[in-house]
């Protein structure tokens, strides 16, 4: 089933959004660790209110006891011991299950389940305030592992998967509820301490469920018990979560039209003859377009055409996209290439602790990774897809599996080196409002691409295709972006030589211009263009901050 129903790459992911620069979500074989991590990225990057109340500023032990308690949701939240080894129950006499229905029946549902609930889960985590999303969040979990305890039938397998993308969806909750907690001075580093709780959540997760197998001997059947005892857990966790006052668009807009609505009862008009004033179709259209979530959406079409953004948009959405069909799908893989004999002969746990170290480690060196992103972005994305490319051969064709874990592990490291840096390069010259509706979208992208690979390739309905020849087309999805990222390479390169060339040192945005540019992570220089709402980029991202 998936590698990664746990957390927290940064992933995710999903949309998600500030400014954890190793973010991502996130997301998401069934192993650990990612289908979080899609969520998770989603959230670190995806900030939440523009401004906190005074009183945060002057009450720093409420927020900090807030801030530290959400963490601690957030690491109990993704330590689930079974995770990594939900694949091999499942194709364990315990269950019963053949492969082809795991591969081409149940794995599927999730992606399905995913991309339906997605967007309303987006709309009323900011709608409800967070804690509401975060319960029901905890409840599906629950059902996950009681439907895997008391359940058989194959139905009851895909309802388990459809629960899952209900939990996937839901964790956007998390990554910007504690935005809502502190001012927005604050969020880079609250952000960065919510990422860590599920990074080491996940790690610790991963580390038990491989010391429950190998040494503690224990069946798959006690330690998907276990693991419903700490869901359960998270679940009064959750129950005992403050509510926030605040969210991101839709009660900041409420607020925002009671403001306009006071000021403009001062007006002769309004004092003459309010009914009328207020009831106008005129007043009413305008107080629809000054909404912020509409604003925000007009302004997608600004972001748009920012190349850079663009790229690193369009890298989100392609890459992740196989990256977490991977994901979803290493789990049976490994049990293809090395069946499961005894309990203590499985490995997921170790491989699933082990890459999430090495996600740790490249999205940190990402940070300090001094180039110069207006010119070598395509070609580090090309290198970087073609060395996964090439991993994904391995894995589709080799019999060893250390071989295969060995390039399982490595495929994750290389996908979260870019995460933070893709997170930075958008997000950096956006306002936080912006900023949440772009990653939004990007993942709702990449969830329909994933849904229409599986539909094509992995369901019964489909090519039903057997999960090495699933590795193979994604070795050739893989490829073609390859071939694409190298292309716009050469043309950005020999681009760049040229104008350094005939530009001189001339003020036209040549050579001279792109010598003296910062070289480190740095942000997406802003626009001057105007926004959609009259503001410059520059000012809008002042006023939100």
């Amino acid at each position: 089933m998936v590698a990664d129903r746990t957390a927290g790459s940064g992933d995710g992911s999903e949309g998600e959004k500030e400014m954890d620069q190793e973010a991502p979500a996130s997301d998401e074989g069934r192993g650990h660790g990612d289908r979080d991590e899609e969520t998770a990225v989603s959230a670190s990057e995806g900030p939440a209110p523009s401004e906190g109340p005074p009183g945060e500023a002057a009450e720093p032990r409420k927020w900090k006891g807030a801030v530290m308690f959400l963490c601690f949701y957030g690491f109990m939240m993704s330590i689930k011991p079974g995770e990594p080894f939900i694949t091999p129950y499942l194709l364990s006499p315990e269950k019963n299950l053949t492969r082809e229905q795991v591969t081409n029946e149940i794995t599927p549902v999730l992606t399905y389940s995913y991309m339906v609930v997605l967007v309303p889960a987006f709309l009323l985590t900011d709608l409800l305030r967070y804690k509401p999303v975060l319960i029901i969040q905890g409840v599906s979990q629950v059902v996950i592992w009681l439907i895997l305890l008391l359940g058989s039938s194959l139905l009851e397998m895909q309802f388990m998967e459809f629960f899952y993308g209900i939990t996937m969806a839901c964790r956007v909750a998390y990554s910007s509820y504690i935005f809502s907690l502190v001012t927005p001075a604050l969020y880079q580093r609250v952000a960065g301490y919510s990422r860590s709780a599920v990074l080491l959540g996940v790690f610790t997760s991963s580390v038990l469920g491989q010391l429950f197998i190998s040494v503690g001997e224990v069946s798959f059947y006690t330690l998907n018990a276990i693991s419903l005892g700490f869901v359960s857990f998270g679940l009064a966790l959750s129950m005992c979560l403050p509510w926030p006052k605040r969210s991101l668009f839709f009660n900041r807009t409420r607020n925002q039209e009671q403001a306009a609505s006071a000021v403009a009862s001062t007006s002769e008009l309004d004092k003459m003859n309010p009914k009328e004033s207020a009831s106008t179709p005129a007043a009413s259209a305008s107080r629809w377009r000054d909404s912020v979530f509409v604003q925000m959406l007009l302004e997608v079409g600004n972001v748009a055409r920012r190349p850079n953004l663009r790229l690193w948009s369009l890298w989100w959405v392609f890459n992740s996209t196989g990256y977490y069909l991977v994901l979803f799908y290493v789990h049976i893989l490994w049990n293809k290439v090395h069946p499961v004999t005894e309990n203590k002969n499985v490995y997921n746990g170790g491989v699933e602790a082990a890459s999430t170290l090495l996600s740790a480690l490249t999205s940190f060196i990402a940070g300090y990774a001094k180039i110069r992103w207006n010119v070598w972005s395509e070609l580090v994305i090309g290198v970087i897809t073609a060395l996964q490319a090439g991993l994904l051969l391995l894995m589709g064709t080799t019999d060893n599996i250390w071989v295969c874990y060995m390039a399982y592990v490595l495929f994750r490291g290389f996908y979260q080196f870019l995460v933070p840096i893709a997170t930075f390069q958008i997000a950096s010259s956006l306002t936080k409002e912006l900023c949440a509706l772009v990653f939004g979208i990007n993942t709702f992208l990449g969830t329909v691409l994933k849904t229409i690979i599986n539909l094509i390739f992995s369901d019964k309905r489909g090519l039903a295709l057997d999960v090495h020849s699933q590795f193979l087309v994604y070795f050739v999805y893989f490829t073609i972006l390859t071939v694409v990222y190298l292309v716009c390479a050469a043309v950005v390169i020999i681009r760049h030589y040229r104008n350094q060339r005939g530009g001189g040192g001339g003020g036209g945005g040549g050579g001279d211009s792109e010598q003296v540019a910062s070289t480190e992570l740095s942000p997406v220089a802003a626009e001057s263009e105007p926004l959609s709402n009259g503001k410059s980029a520059n000012a809008e991202t002042t006023v939100s901050t």
